[in-house]
């Protein structure tokens, strides 16, 4: 008979992240707080994944404005690192700080998906009153976003706050890990039920979402912050100080704008790629699904291989320009997909896409995490899921408007009869991109010749203590 220790040395062995409890957080009292990571996941997958290649192809709604409605979301983004400093400085009555912020989230997230069924319908109408379902719709995806941005802060905060100091690495890899296995989880699930599309089947799964997120928010945060003293009022112009001293770091600012170059390079075919799929490609709302979980699993796939490659000693900024060289060949695949019409091509440079973008995002992370001034690491991760956050929203609403431009100048005869084709609006965008990953290699040379010359650094376990949306 198999006595206990042998069996619990065997989960802590092959169990994904069963190291990460203690004895403060068991292992099953986490995974429950890992939900509000799950609901998000599957929002993103809906949002992201679904919603823009039907209101594009199925709605015939101009992508510039789906776009933009899409990268509303990310407006908030911004302000992850004030959201971040309030819950911290929270003046609760209760001695709560952080679940009053996840409670709010939560109930904008419902809120705005509750709405959008009734926005998406007044979508497929043809009279003035398509412009009130346009503007209902960009209201949703403001509601949504808002309360993503606040429920992914708190909730990252106050898994920080319950787990050790020696077990917080793994704790907030295990939470990134669930957002990931969200989104593919939500892909394959859409997929799976909009196989035969019909406006009334839309609005079923974004109703049946909205519940979704509401009971898997609210079982995450049920009874998982310990009650504290009252607190007082927060100190005045405490956030601005920390801030000067965060932009005091050696080459913080050009790390920032590397991060945010990066990150436009890898997100700004995120609006575009399922309706070129859809539209150049001839593929259905099932198969394009099934691109946000095919791009996911490349991401998480490239989060389990960073752990290894860090292990060894790998530096984070030659990590980084290695997925932005894997980056060149992903879109490569995806442009020469269409005149070769092989979808099989346009699935694999997807997944990727997922695979160099996760490996440049991961290794900055862990940048951001060995900067100095190690009092500061909430802000300075804080900074940097804000500036990648902002970036993603600013890159998915510039290829939308980009495609449709070029399309229309395409379709004008004002690029030539050769390029008068629907993919030339997409084409135009992947090249972009390409020619964005060159850059981002240049910016990262100083960075890399700065490191080389520091002590060699003690390999850094994998975390996060903030995600963009």
């Amino acid at each position: 008979m198999l006595s206990p220790a042998w069996a619990m040395n065997i989960t802590r062995r092959y169990a994904p992240f069963a190291d990460a409890a203690s004895v403060d957080l068991p292992l099953g009292r986490l995974l429950r707080l890992s939900l509000f990571q799950l609901s998000i996941g599957i929002t993103i997958a809906l949002l992201v994944g679904t919603l823009n290649r039907v209101m594009i192809v199925e709605l015939a709604v101009p992508a510039w404005w789906v776009a933009l409605s899409v990268a509303l979301p990310l407006v908030f983004a911004p302000l992850r690192a004030l959201i971040g400093y309030r819950s911290d400085t929270h003046p609760s009555a209760l001695g709560l700080k952080r679940m009053p912020y996840m409670w709010i989230g939560t109930l904008l997230m419902f809120g705005g998906l509750a709405i959008m069924p009734f926005a998406l319908l007044l979508l497929t109408v043809t009279d003035a009153s398509v412009w009130a379902g346009r503007i209902g719709a960009a209201l949703a995806f403001l509601l949504v976003g808002a309360g993503m941005q606040i429920t992914q802060t708190a909730g990252m905060a106050l898994a920080s706050d319950l787990s050790p100091e020696d077990k917080r690495p793994r704790v907030v890899a295990l939470l990134y890990s669930t957002l990931l296995v969200g989104m593919i989880v939500g892909s394959a699930l859409l997929g799976f039920v909009l196989i035969d599309f019909s406006p009334t089947r839309l609005v079923q799964v974004v109703q049946g979402a909205a519940v979704m997120v509401a009971v898997l928010n609210i079982a995450s945060l049920w009874k998982q912050e310990p009650r504290q003293a009252r607190r007082g009022a927060r100190e005045p112009q405490g956030f601005s100080r920390s801030w000067a001293r965060l932009m005091a770091i050696p080459k913080i600012k050009r790390f920032l704008w590397t991060v945010g170059l990066g990150t436009v390079a890898f997100n700004m075919q995120d609006i575009i790629l399922e309706p070129y799929g859809g539209q150049v490609l001839g593929l259905n709302v099932s198969l394009t699904s099934s691109l946000t979980a095919m791009s996911a699993g490349g991401a998480l796939l490239a989060f389990v291989l960073s752990a290894r490659f860090m292990s060894r000693g790998l530096d984070t900024i030659r990590l980084a320009a290695i997925g932005a060289l894997l980056g060149l060949p992903a879109f490569a695949c995806v442009i020469f997909s269409a005149p070769l019409n092989s979808a099989l091509l346009f699935q694999f440079g997807a997944a990727l896409i997922g695979f160099a973008g996760g490996l440049f995002s991961v290794s900055m992370l862990l940048t951001a995490m060995d900067l100095p001034e190690r009092e500061l690491t909430g802000l300075v991760l804080g900074a940097w899921g804000a500036v990648q956050a902002t970036a993603a929203g600013l890159s998915m609403a510039l290829g939308g408007v980009l495609r449709d431009v070029v399309s229309s100048l395409a379709v004008n005869g004002w690029l030539g009869e050769s390029l008068n084709a629907p993919a030339t609006g997409y084409s135009f965008v992947f090249h972009l991109e390409i020619y964005l990953l060159f850059a981002v290699l240049i910016a990262l040379g100083p960075l890399v010749r700065r490191r080389s010359s520091d002590t060699p650094r003690k390999p850094h376990p994998i975390g996060l203590a903030e995600l963009p949306g």
